[in-house]
């Protein structure tokens, strides 16, 4: 009864606001999607919209529905693509989730050997999920995600890369540049630059800040790290980033960094994976450069 052009219909009117957007979107008639959608509420016995002048407003049983489309068209996506591929010779397309905004240099540095040693295999980044990273993983929006909070759920497993501790990074004239660590109570006479993520992820916060209840004086998000340090050595703020990215940017910038606490906040980046894609060549391919990396050889197998 619920074929996928019913739940192309709902993700899409949900996306476009209008049936005659997600009509054009479709490639269809306003009517023909009007017609389809009709008989399956005749079938179902239910209403999926509730039209309130011009818009449509979805039911209990619409936004259920919505629900198992979001979750289900993008497993049916990634079925077909593979499917064209094996059958086209093709390796495949690997798609990276990003949960932690500095990894970016490190994951250029494996990106460059792999596509050169898989020729066959496409990568795509991506930063944004419409259910978060683990969402996004079981909802078959990315292949592989990057982050530093790993979540133990079943069909999912997690391999530790690298580990790496988070500092916090003043400018080299800045009052504490000759100091050894910072206490949280120093942050409120500062403005705390961070990416714009909320609070309860970023681990200035829960593991330093919040566990003392300090906050800093004013709190300023910058989405690049270039522009960030940029503001720092400037004196503008400071910034808290692990400590490996830092290094690179330091002689240049004339940034010095202070260990946040007196045993410091040690983290480690995760790569996450689904379970069922556990067998996929390329992609545990990029697992091992990734641990290649970490211990400090070269990327290439």
């Amino acid at each position: 009864m619920i074929e996928r052009i019913h739940l192309a219909i709902v993700l899409e009117v949900e996306k476009q606001g209008s049936l005659t957007a997600a009509a054009d979107v479709l490639c269809v008639t306003q009517s023909a999607l009007s017609h389809s959608m009709k008989k399956l509420e005749q079938q179902l016995g239910t209403d999926i919209w509730l039209r309130e002048g011009r818009s449509l407003r979805l039911t209990q049983a619409g936004q259920f529905l919505l629900a198992v489309a979001q979750r289900v068209v993008p497993q049916l996506d990634l079925a077909e693509e593979r499917l064209r591929q094996f059958a086209q010779g093709e390796r495949g397309a690997l798609r990276i989730g990003m949960e932690c905004h500095p990894c970016y240099q490190w994951l250029l540095k494996i990106v460059s050997p792999y596509l050169a040693e898989w020729p066959l295999v496409d990568v795509d980044v991506k930063q944004k999920f419409q259910f978060g990273g683990i969402g996004a993983l079981f909802g078959y929006e990315i292949d592989l995600l990057v982050t530093p909070d790993p979540v133990n759920k079943p069909g999912l497993q997690f391999e530790p890369v690298f580990d790496y501790e988070q500092v916090l990074v003043v400018h080299k004239d800045h009052r504490w540049a000759k100091l050894k660590e910072a206490t949280p109570d120093m942050l409120s006479e500062e403005t705390l630059i961070t990416y714009p993520v909320p609070i309860d992820r970023l681990d200035i916060y829960n593991l330093f800040l919040l566990p003392a209840n300090c906050l800093p004086k004013k709190h300023k998000t910058i989405e690049t790290t270039d522009i960030m340090l940029q503001m720092v050595a400037s004196g503008r703020g400071v910034t808290a980033l692990p400590k490996w990215l830092v290094t690179d940017y330091a002689p240049h910038l004339n940034l010095r960094t202070l260990r946040l606490g007196r045993h410091g906040i040690q983290k480690q980046i995760y790569l996450g994976i689904r379970d069922s894609d556990s067998g996929i060549d390329y992609l545990q391919a990029f697992i091992a450069y990734a641990r290649r990396l970490r211990n400090g050889a070269p990327a290439s197998p």
